[in-house]
């Protein structure tokens, strides 16, 4: 396991990347790395640790944001409209009816080749060699010491498989990948011209089929093509969630088609309030590249009968042990709004630090089961948060760590 220097949650880490989440102000973003559209194998550096990307670039406006009259700020590597009303009214929306936004920071690749399959699934967490036609999963990408190296989710189709990750980590997936094609059968290939929104809450699935868009809507973990239409229903989450993969010329016409079946309009701002209300962790803002898999909580992201795969031997053992020093974890903040980055503190150990803040929203009223409040994510040693009684502070108020997410039982 990882021994901690003397001060882990300072440095170049804390705040170096990340976003804030209150209703009054844009997220910040990230890193951005340019994108190839085409990789090619190459040979395995054996000893090499790391991954070269290449330099960064300046981001870019999704494909719908370039047709839509609306102000757009950074996120996830993109160019993305941050809100269209209040972000209050969108996240009430996403809770409670159904909301339809960007997800043009998606990056979609193409992996083709007979080995495929058994290819892929030696390389990342979830297992690829169980999913049907029609089926997704979400999974990490982990290195040999099994550190988190990126995230993203597997679609099966019948002769490829498609995988997509965000914009911000895609270059670097990408070359990780691409280090372990050797001798395989596989090409991977990045596909430019796709791009893909999202549809979140509890009457998504009614409304897709209200707006002639489905004619039966996929079950959880699964997804249908129509129409030039790739449709993905998520496996988890506290409310019901699509993902409408379509080619970038089609985009504005389809945003246009679930506004007229009655989606309210939904920025990257409410988007991001669902997920830390959700509990999910994103990659390189709460997930790191030290992150080890099953500090994250995001267990559906391990398949533990899969077989052998890059890292799976620190998986097994962290398993083996049923514990880990640190987590990830979701909390209720009492005090001021503090920006990402802000260290955690425990009375029983005041003076040093137990952990980071690294996701903050601020719920300004009822939605839902929400009770108003400041929410966040963040890092915290194990032994910090051990019993309910645990007391945590940080610089202008207290934390106290949520056994489960805020929107749970929405």
């Amino acid at each position: 396991m990882e021994q901690w220097g003397s001060s882990p949650w300072g440095g170049e880490h804390a705040g170096s990347i990340g976003m804030v989440a209150p209703a009054d102000q844009t997220w910040g973003l990230l890193i951005i790395r340019p994108v190839e559209t085409h990789w090619t194998s190459r040979y395995f550096p054996m000893i090499e640790e790391t991954t070269t990307v290449p330099e960064q670039v300046q981001a870019e406006l999704t494909p719908l944001a370039r047709v839509l009259d609306e102000p757009s700020a950074p996120f996830a590597g993109v160019l993305t409209p941050a809100s269209f009303s209040s972000s209050t009214a969108e996240l009430e929306a996403l809770c409670t009816a159904a909301g339809v936004y960007d997800l043009g920071f998606l990056a979609r690749f193409r992996i083709s080749g007979e080995d495929r399959v058994r290819w892929l699934n030696g390389m990342i967490t979830n297992t690829v060699k169980d999913l049907e036609p029609g089926q997704h999963n979400y999974t990490f990408l982990l290195n040999a010491q099994g550190r988190i190296q990126g995230d993203g989710t597997v679609y099966a189709l019948p002769e490829a498989l498609l995988f997509s990750t965000d914009e911000s980590q895609a270059a670097r997936v990408a070359a990780h990948l691409d280090r372990f094609i050797i001798m395989d059968d596989v090409e991977l290939v990045r596909e430019p011209g796709w791009t893909a929104l999202g549809l979140t809450g509890p009457e998504a699935g009614a409304l897709l089929l209200r707006a002639g868009v489905l004619k039966d809507a996929p079950l959880p973990g699964s997804f249908v093509e129509q129409d030039g239409l790739l449709v993905a229903r998520s496996l988890v989450g506290p409310v019901d969630q699509f993902v409408l993969w379509v080619e970038a010329s089609g985009v504005a016409a389809l945003w246009q088609r679930l506004l007229a079946a009655g989606a309210a309009p939904c920025g990257s701002q409410a988007v991001e309030s669902l997920r830390v209300l959700a509990g999910i962790p994103r990659y390189g803002v709460d997930i790191e590249e030290k992150t080890l898999a099953q500090e994250t909580g995001q267990m559906h992201a391990l398949h533990f009968n899969k077989g052998c795969y890059l890292g799976q031997e620190i998986v097994e053992r962290i398993r083996s042990r049923a514990t880990v020093h640190r987590g990830i974890r979701v909390f209720r903040l009492s005090g001021e709004l503090p920006p990402v980055g802000t260290a955690l503190y425990s009375a029983a150990k005041p003076e040093t630090a137990v952990g980071e803040l690294t996701s903050i929203t601020s719920v300004t009223a009822p939605i839902a089961v929400l009770t108003p409040g400041i929410y966040a994510l963040g890092t915290v040693r194990t032994e910090a948060v051990a019993t309910a009684s645990s007391s945590l502070t940080y610089a202008g108020g207290s934390a106290e760590a949520l056994l489960h997410a805020p929107l749970q039982n929405v």
